[in-house]
């Protein structure tokens, strides 16, 4: 399907979104693929939505269900190895956590505001305790549609994770998780033409919306329930070892150690996520890129971070560079990018991480 930039006042009903547009609260007001009508229209343009991307064409046909071969069925039950234990949020306390972290955007001057926060990192930190979880599948979690808070509990999530796999006391686990949910509170400050903006931001825009970071601070720092590492984790996720980040340029002698986690897990969610301006990037991209930054992330909080993921689940079906699809039937956390597959039509068992045969085949 092809998508085309066009200005707000050139929209027509019944076009239709490529991108969802959401509020400075986070709250999705058009989801992606609404048909617009005249009165959505006349509120995109009074919310300063200059400018989208609309669809055009059809969405293509779900693919038939995959055939198995019997030799390649044998393999699988035979290998099939379960993923390492993985956060998981029952139903209720998904719905609790997507409550809260709605009170939270909507009532950030509030004293209540301040035990919500408290009550979403204490269910984050149960479930990762209750099954002594540690590992993710960010795709599992769906907390909510809605960007903002969903990526504000990812965030949180990985990055508990990550403090976890560090060996970090339950303290600093559950201190880590509110940074998280806390760190782009400051959006709610940032005009909604620059939040939808389908393009790029120029350098005006980018320079306010660098600001979150700031506002978020000032939002928390008086509060006494947040520790001075809480606070300085939310100003600094967006800084840099290298010293080239923002908003303050500092380098890796003075980021904060939450900051050096939360980074790592801003950058990877931000990636895997549609926003108004782009669209996701696959898992694997996402992880290529975080892995490419070895300049400008702590290279701990990225080992860890690369150790806690599980990009291709156990029993997903995945295409193999060599035509062939393939069952995932082994995860290896050394190397999150190359399990062990079963090919669904030879049986061939594809040792991705460890089998030299294997090394020109990649997971598309």
């Amino acid at each position: 399907m092809k998508r085309i930039y066009t200005r707000t006042r050139q929209l027509r009903p019944g076009m239709k979104l490529d991108h969802p547009v959401i509020d400075r609260l986070g709250r999705n007001l058009v989801a992606r693929g609404a048909a617009l009508d005249e009165y959505m229209i006349d509120s995109l343009i009074k919310m300063g939505v200059m400018s989208v991307y609309i669809q055009d064409g059809e969405d293509e046909e779900e693919p038939d269900a995959e055939v198995i071969s019997p030799i390649a069925q044998k393999n699988i039950a035979v290998l099939r190895t379960e993923d390492r234990s993985k956060v998981t949020l029952s139903s209720s306390v998904r719905e609790r956590i997507a409550q809260g972290i709605q009170y939270i955007y909507n009532n950030t001057n509030t004293d209540e505001m301040v035990s919500a926060t408290a009550s979403i990192a204490d269910d984050l930190l149960s479930a990762i305790n209750e099954n002594d979880a540690i590992a993710i599948d960010i795709s599992a979690l769906k907390t909510s549609d809605e960007y903002t808070f969903k990526h504000s509990v990812d965030v949180a999530t990985i990055s508990m994770i990550i403090a976890k796999q560090q060996g970090k006391s339950a303290k600093d686990v559950h201190d880590i998780g509110i940074a998280g949910l806390l760190h782009d509170i400051g959006k709610t400050k940032i005009p909604l033409s620059i939040l939808n903006k389908p393009g790029r931001l120029n350098d005006k825009e980018f320079a306010i919306m660098k600001q979150h970071a700031v506002y978020s601070y000032q939002m928390i720092k008086d509060k006494p329930e947040f520790t001075p590492e809480i606070c300085l984790g939310v100003l600094q996720h967006h800084e840099k070892i290298n010293g080239k980040g923002y908003p303050m340029g500092v380098n890796s002698d003075m980021l904060s150690p939450y900051a050096r986690i939360l980074a790592v897990a801003d950058i990877y969610d931000a990636l895997v996520t549609e926003r108004p301006y782009k669209s996701a990037y696959s898992q694997r991209d996402a992880v290529e890129m975080i892995m490419s930054m070895t300049m400008e992330l702590d290279i701990d909080a990225m080992k860890s971070f690369l150790e806690s993921m599980i990009l291709y689940p156990v029993d997903s079906v995945v295409e193999l560079s060599n035509g062939e699809k393939a069952k995932v039937v082994k995860n290896n956390p050394h190397y999150i990018l190359r399990p062990t597959v079963v090919g669904l039509t030879s049986g061939r068992v594809y040792e991705l991480g460890s089998d030299m045969n294997c090394n020109s085949i990649i997971i598309k």
